[in-house]
């Protein structure tokens, strides 16, 4: 969804619209049924559920209904009543694709040819006046729209309020969820939609573009008109609020996300995350477009960073301000450039100069234990949550032009089990 203004949103359509905070929403015509994808070679066993403590969250529930229920508790506590916590959203929250697989791995399976075709025979659902009052171009949109629920054709059925809920007393995020939860039940109280209907991923995100509830609320677009602002139902209304959202975040119009770069051989990985510079910054260092040219006069004044999603042996981009807008939808690198990469594909430009390495995905073991191992060594992670987020990059570099590695912050999962082993 890990913002000012509460641009919180929590990839795929099981949790594309969380925002994790880094140390962390009547009836249109029905699109057409998206082709299934080939699944892949070898799935990836899923954890099993952990169990959960119904007196434990009982207990969690009475003191979020003191903290928040105001003149509301009444209702609230009858939205609540009965409720159980759902232990497959405990489970599905510690083991999110954009943070647990590599960035290849997840961008390949996102950013396909089936995809992007599907992404462009449906640019016309982005109504013009949404591209002109929003900024946000149409092939943004539809890329929000096919990661997000595969263009509305899978938007989640687990009981929002019970994921919320579940969350907040998991308690590892427990302030956004609770705030979460209050917006959701809010959502209820108020009438603006039925609890039956209130549906959504396991993560609390609704609709075909996965809201959270508080930026159902603020952020929410009546565009068609009709009363209601129908983010399951209405594709007009789905994608002007995600309009909403990129503009609001700040998206700068006339400008794309980032580029594909080629980096020289001395390049100085530490940089890489590290303070944004203009353009002629990152010339002068030997950097250059993978496919040629130059950004233009506008992107070239902007402050820009170098991203490797997947260390020095994958490919490296420019990242502009827009691909952190994406960002404040979904703060993961491999989501926004997922979203970046899919626009392109519906542009026409061409795909990737660079090969993604061919890394397998990191156990929830083998993440805690690195930041752990890395905290204890003296490179603090800013939390140990599983989540390999910018700050656990960052001290991953540390740790490497500490040790005279190659400082480009990837972890491996042979680093994360050398890591284990030197902490002890």
């Amino acid at each position: 969804m890990r913002f000012s203004l509460r641009l919180i949103l929590v990839g795929t359509v099981a949790a594309c619209a969380p925002m994790l905070p880094d140390p962390p929403p009547m009836a249109a015509p029905t699109p057409a049924p998206v082709q299934p994808e080939a699944p892949p070679a070898a799935p990836a066993p899923v954890p099993v559920a952990p169990a959960v403590d119904q007196t434990g969250f009982d207990g969690w529930k009475q003191g979020f209904l003191a903290r928040h229920g105001g003149s509301r508790r009444a209702a609230y506590e009858r939205e609540l009543a009965g409720l159980e916590p759902d232990p497959t959203v405990i489970r599905l929250d510690r083991n999110q694709p954009e943070f647990s697989r590599p960035a290849g791995a997840y961008i390949q399976n996102a950013v396909t040819a089936t995809r992007i075709a599907q992404a462009r025979q449906r640019t016309d659902r982005a109504p013009w006046s949404v591209v002109q009052r929003y900024g946000v171009p149409s092939e943004i949109l539809v890329a929000v729209w096919a990661q997000e629920s595969a263009f509305g054709q899978v938007q989640g059925d687990f009981d929002v309020i019970r994921s919320l809920a579940t969350l907040a007393y998991d308690g590892r995020r427990r302030e956004w969820a609770e705030a979460q939860l209050k917006d959701a039940l809010d959502i209820v109280v108020d009438g603006r939609r039925s609890r039956a209907g209130l549906k959504g991923s396991w993560a609390g995100a609704m609709g075909q573009t996965q809201f959270m509830p508080d930026n159902y609320l603020r952020l929410g677009v009546d565009q068609n008109e009709d009363g209601l602002v129908d983010i399951w139902g209405s594709d007009a209304d789905a994608l002007a609020s995600a309009a909403n959202l990129l503009a609001q975040a700040g998206w700068k119009r006339g400008q794309t996300w980032g580029y594909e770069v080629r980096l020289p051989s001395n390049f100085d990985y530490s940089e890489a995350e590290g303070p944004r510079h203009p353009w002629s910054y990152w010339a002068a260092k030997g950097v250059t477009l993978a496919h040629g040219g130059a950004p233009n006069a506008a992107e070239a004044r902007e402050e820009a960073t170098i991203l490797l999603p997947q260390g020095a042996r994958g490919p490296a981009f420019l990242a502009l301000p827009n691909h952190y807008v994406i960002r404040r939808y979904n703060n993961s690198v491999s989501y926004a450039l997922a979203i970046g990469l899919t626009a392109d594909g519906v542009q026409g430009r061409p795909g990737l100069v660079g090969t993604w390495p061919d890394d397998g995905p990191l156990s929830r073991d083998q993440r805690i234990g690195a930041q752990r191992a890395l905290t204890v060594m003296g490179y603090d992670t800013q939390g140990i949550d599983g989540v390999i987020g910018a700050n656990t990059r960052a001290a991953l570099r540390r740790w490497q032009m500490a040790n005279g590695r190659l400082a480009d912050g990837y972890l491996t999962a042979e680093l994360a089990d050398e890591l284990i082993r030197r902490a002890g």
